[in-house]
């Protein structure tokens, strides 16, 4: 009868003190038991999560998060146009890992884009407001000021992939050299010579490594690298496409094409077919990512295989670490965490 009256006089929402009642604590205690502080001992905290638990009690995360000076949210920004991002799956893969980490904590998920000036200059403002308290940044290009305005405003941050080997922010990425190598060595051992590279877009850091990797599969080798096999692409399929038909005008004798990536690829396969060649007969083709693309593509598409989920829920563990770390900026470590995972040749009947 007593708890029913005291959840009567607080408008039928039990309260903190309730719990601390309830469980013989004080009012600190419960605060730490929901907080999740380790400085509880087992017991105790058994006994605030019964009392918790009889008494139906809710904690006013609006409360805890204004208190804290903390918005329980986090950002996930994509500096690129909203077409590329649904077109893409390497972005849908990437949010499906960033969401299911997330899953299990208080923290809700804002996608934003920023894919041309305006928007990064609304972006610019949302952020200057301090509206979340970290950000994502997915498909980082060498001149975005994102990064530095993030720093600047000192709003924990990560990235996935290094602007460069130089970078300062946390990064989370697959190994591109790595990958890159495994692609051409394994059209080399199915006794390709003529290996065309179409690269991705080479402001970001990731496709120059895919670069050096297939430039230095070839000289290791003893082929060494032709620069007229290698054409800049964009990561997307009409870009594939169109530097498959540059390849094909420049160095019609090319017999392999590693793309830079799965969509790429597609897009270099149709320029194949509309000049005549079959795959992997006359041209074998090799892409990057090991999306549903390779999958479902006619042959089957080889495929370098980054577990970009997986670089999704390292990004939300790094960035949730950034967070809890309160100290001011200058006063933290200058070394960064800079996460690579491993990459993984996926053979399959287009090589």
């Amino acid at each position: 009868m007593a708890s029913h009256g005291a959840r009567a006089r607080s408008g039928g929402r039990p309260t903190l003190e309730e719990v601390a009642a309830r469980a013989g604590v004080g009012r600190g205690t419960v605060s730490r038991v929901i907080n999740g502080s380790p400085r509880v001992s087992d017991a105790t905290r058994a006994v605030v999560e019964a009392a918790v638990a009889e008494l139906g009690y809710v904690p006013n995360t609006a409360a805890r998060a204004l208190a804290a000076n903390r918005t329980d949210a986090i950002a996930l920004v994509v500096p690129e146009p909203e077409t590329r991002f649904f077109a893409e799956p390497y972005f849908s893969d990437m949010l499906k890992g960033v969401a299911a980490e997330l899953s299990d904590t208080e923290m809700q998920l804002l996608l934003i884009f920023a894919g041309n000036d305006r928007e990064r200059r609304r972006l610019a403002q949302y952020l200057a407001a301090h509206r979340v308290d970290g950000v994502l940044l997915v498909s980082v290009h060498a001149d975005d000021p994102l990064p530095d305005l993030l720093s600047q405003l000192e709003i924990p941050a990560v990235i996935s992939g290094p602007r460069s080997a130089l970078e300062t922010l946390p990064s989370v990425d697959s190994d591109n050299y790595g990958g890159a190598r495994q692609a051409v060595e394994h059209l080399l051992s199915r006794g390709r010579r003529g290996i065309a590279h179409i690269t991705g877009r080479l402001d970001v850091y990731g496709a120059q490594r895919r670069v050096d990797g297939y430039r230095d599969a070839l000289r290791d080798a003893g082929l060494g690298a032709d620069e007229a096999l290698i054409e800049a692409g964009d990561f997307t399929e009409e870009g594939g496409s169109r530097a498959m038909t540059a390849l094909l005008s420049r160095r019609p004798d090319l017999d392999a094409v590693f793309a830079a990536s799965d969509v790429t690829a597609a897009g270099a396969r149709q320029a194949l077919r509309e000049a005549g060649r079959r795959i992997p007969d006359d041209v074998a083709l090799v892409g990057y990512d090991d999306s549903a693309i390779a999958r479902h593509m006619e042959p089957p598409l080889t495929s370098v295989r980054q577990p970009i989920a997986e670089m999704g829920r390292h990004m939300i563990n790094l960035l949730l670490t950034e967070i809890a770390d309160r100290r001011p900026a200058a006063s933290r470590e200058l070394e960064r965490r800079q996460v690579e995972l491993v990459t993984e040749l996926v053979p399959r009947a287009s090589s």
